[in-house]
Formats: structure tokens, C-alpha cells, sequence
């Protein structure tokens, strides 16, 4: 079954996220969530969307295959929940930027991944006990046109 580099993409994502061991990331998903109906244990919670994809042609070929570069754009939401919320909130952002920068080609260099990169962090005002980040990373890569 052929899964496209745009899905195993966001599958590497979210991998990488669950793989988190300080704080453990409870729940990462791609799937929307009420924040506020979480049980306790279920944080820190990631929820993971792509929002946008640009693209452009970098070279032609014969019978329209020529190749193609995209730059990915995802939201990375945090939710963390209990005291001390500002140092949680900044634990988490360390522990994502770490993860993600272990690897920028996301295990998928020889898929076309040329670069990752976390390039905004967002605070989303909530009242406590919940806190929540907003993050905003990117990802290059390039296809032959009609396998993205």
C-alpha cells in the first residue's frame, strides 16, 4: 500500500513526540481533543495538524514528472496542567525542540526530506490549571510530481 510522504511525515511527527521521555508526553495526537475533558494523567498532551503546504516546481519533465519542492507547515499545540504551569510550558518547548532536532530529515532523507525546523513559539493564555503552547514547525522536502 503506498502512503504518501506528506502521511509519513506527519506519522514521524508524531513518532518522535511520543518518544519524549522528560516530560513524558501522555497523549500525541493528530486527531482534535477538548482539552478540558482530559483526565489529569493524560497530560502533557500534544495535539499535532498540519495547517498549510507550499509548493513549487524546480525542474520540468517529460509527461509532466518533473520535480517538486514543498515546505510543510504544522501547529504543534501543548497542554500542560497542575502549579508551576510557566516551567512546565517551558520544559515542554525544550523537550519538543530537542526531540525534533535530533533528526531534521524526520528518518525520511531518502524519501525527500531536506530540512526541519521549529521556527515559532506561541504562549496561549488559559487559566490555570491548564497552560498551553503554541508551536509552529517546517518541513522541506522535494517529490517527483504525483508522489507527495
Amino acid at each position: 500500500m503506498y502512503i504518501s510522504l506528506r502521511e509519513q511525515i506527519a506519522d514521524a511527527i508524531v513518532e518522535i513526540l511520543q518518544s519524549i521521555d522528560d516530560p513524558k508526553c501522555v497523549l500525541v495526537t493528530r486527531e482534535p481533543f477538548e482539552v478540558e475533558k482530559l483526565a489529569i494523567t493524560q497530560f502533557p498532551a500534544l495535539l499535532i495538524q498540519m495547517t498549510s503546504e507550499d509548493r513549487q516546481t524546480i525542474t520540468m519533465g517529460m509527461g509532466g514528472q518533473g520535480r517538486r519542492q514543498g515546505v510543510i507547515t504544522y501547529n504543534i499545540r501543548g497542554f500542560v496542567r497542575g502549579t508551576d504551569l510557566d516551567k512546565r510550558r517551558n520544559e515542554l518547548t525544550t523537550a519538543i525542540e530537542t526531540a525534533l532536532d535530533t533528526d531534521r530529515y524526520l528518518g525520511l532523507a531518502e524519501h525527500g526530506v531536506t530540512d526541519s525546523q521549529l521556527t515559532r513559539v506561541e504562549i496561549v493564555n488559559r487559566l490555570p490549571p491548564l497552560a498551553e503552547l503554541s508551536l509552529t514547525f517546517i518541513v522541506n522536502y522535494n517529490y517527483l510530481r504525483g508522489q507527495a
